[in-house]
């Protein structure tokens, strides 16, 4: 059977209580708790699948070691002494998927989200700063990961109970929407760590009073968002249905759209002129129509049933133009939750994407949208061993993404369903 390293949950809890004090006094961590480095790993008899070169090796052997992938031959290689095998029995070896747009805020859902086989996940901003927390606990080996690209506090017209979060945001309850509360407000969250801002172009979907077609800051105002988090060096996602509001988000310089339901042909071209990332979060929009999920209203049933059809067309669009497209599943990974990546990349198949360019944007090219692509998101020695073993080839049916039997992340195994067999008497 596989090690895994277990951390006692007092340890744990230090552990984040520490990363949050780090995010919020801008200090060092002290790592003299961290967790052991992960064991050498050897993964062998795997057929190996990646974005760059599709199926390129069976009965492959991949060796990790240090949290990263050290070797990969053709055939078999004896495995150090101590490290813990798996024998993948001709099943598929790819890079873990990565969830470009969530709202993960605790530990149950980080490894809800770990477990259906992301080993990367992209916030999407939650209410008081846990995915800076959750970041540094990865980082330190508390947990197995997945790892954390913060977005800290969403910044939108009305924080609400948000305010509780850091006592700063207090001096905002008012609204922010002048130039000085919009930088404000991303400066305290740059000052709490974060990686990406998240901001709006339009109201949201998933509630029954507003309209998500309706613009809420001009191309002025996310001006100013982008270039105080410019400053910080980080980028900028923008959630946004409509067409007007998606267009000022992309004049103004954001890194990604999200959503992006009502598109014009005018707004896709300017993305694919730009640089600028489509993550369609359809598997959301899907929930809206159905029954239990993250979403059950019958508002919002109807106003789904009307939205998935034309946000279907704006990534068959998007991707006819050449719009870089990632995944997102836009959810909590709650208990109630449906939506998965693996769903995602499905969907992408089913809207015109080759399976390949699926697992491309559920993995190479979501790791490019948030600038990890040099060290996450490929079977390529040097890389992170972030990693999933899949029963059958997703190249002949993507739906095989949905069945992840192992997930190491940052070389540490979080799952292992092998083997399903008992050996000996």
């Amino acid at each position: 059977m596989p090690h895994v390293v277990r951390v006692p949950g007092r340890t744990l809890r230090r552990a984040l209580l520490a990363a949050v004090a780090a995010s919020v006094t801008g200090h060092s961590v002290v790592r003299a708790q961290d967790a052991p480095p992960p064991p050498v790993v050897v993964i062998i008899n795997a057929s190996l699948v990646d974005g760059a070169r599709g199926a390129f090796a069976r009965n492959a052997t991949v060796v990790l070691r240090d949290g990263r992938i050290s070797e990969i031959a053709e055939g078999t290689l004896p495995p150090p002494a101590g490290a813990t095998v798996i024998d993948a029995r001709g099943r598929f070896l790819l890079p873990g998927l990565i969830d470009a747009h969530t709202h993960v805020a605790s530990l149950s859902a980080a490894r809800r989200a770990l477990e259906s086989g992301v080993t990367t996940i992209r916030s999407a901003s939650v209410g008081a700063f846990q995915d800076v927390a959750l970041r540094e606990a990865v980082k330190r080996g508390s947990i197995a990961g997945p790892d954390v690209l913060a977005a800290g506090v969403f910044v939108t017209p009305e924080l609400g109970e948000t305010i509780l979060a850091d006592p700063r945001l207090s001096q905002l309850a008012a609204g922010v929407t002048s130039e000085a509360a919009l930088r404000q407000l991303v400066r305290i969250n740059l000052d709490r760590g974060v990686d990406v801002i998240k901001t709006r172009g339009t109201e949201r979907a998933g509630l029954a009073n507003t309209d998500p077609r309706k613009q809420t800051y001009t191309e002025a105002q996310l001006s100013w968002i982008v270039d105080e988090a410019a400053k910080g060096g980080i980028p900028v996602m923008a959630h946004a249905h409509g067409d007007e509001g998606a267009y000022a988000a992309v004049k103004a310089g954001v890194r990604s759209i999200e959503h992006g339901t009502y598109l014009s042909d005018s707004t896709l071209q300017l993305m694919k002129q730009r640089g600028t990332f489509l993550v369609p979060t359809y598997v959301t929009v899907y929930d809206l129509t159905q029954p239990g999920g993250d979403y059950d209203e019958p508002a919002l049933t109807i106003r789904g049933n009307f939205m998935l059809p034309v946000l279907g067309e704006t990534v068959r669009r998007a991707h006819r133009l050449g719009v870089r497209i990632a995944t997102g599943g836009d959810t909590s990974y709650g208990p109630e939750s449906l939506s998965r990546i693996a769903g995602e990349a499905a969907a992408f198949v089913q809207l015109g994407m080759t399976p390949l360019e699926a697992i491309r944007a559920a993995t190479s090219v979501a790791a490019d949208l948030l600038g990890v692509g040099s060290r996450t998101g490929s079977l390529t020695p040097g890389y992170e061993a972030d990693l999933i073993l899949v029963e059958a080839n997703p190249l002949q049916d993507i739906r095989a993404l949905a069945d992840v039997l192992v997930v190491i992340s940052n070389g540490r195994i979080a799952l292992n369903r092998t083997p399903f067999a008992k050996r000996g008497t």
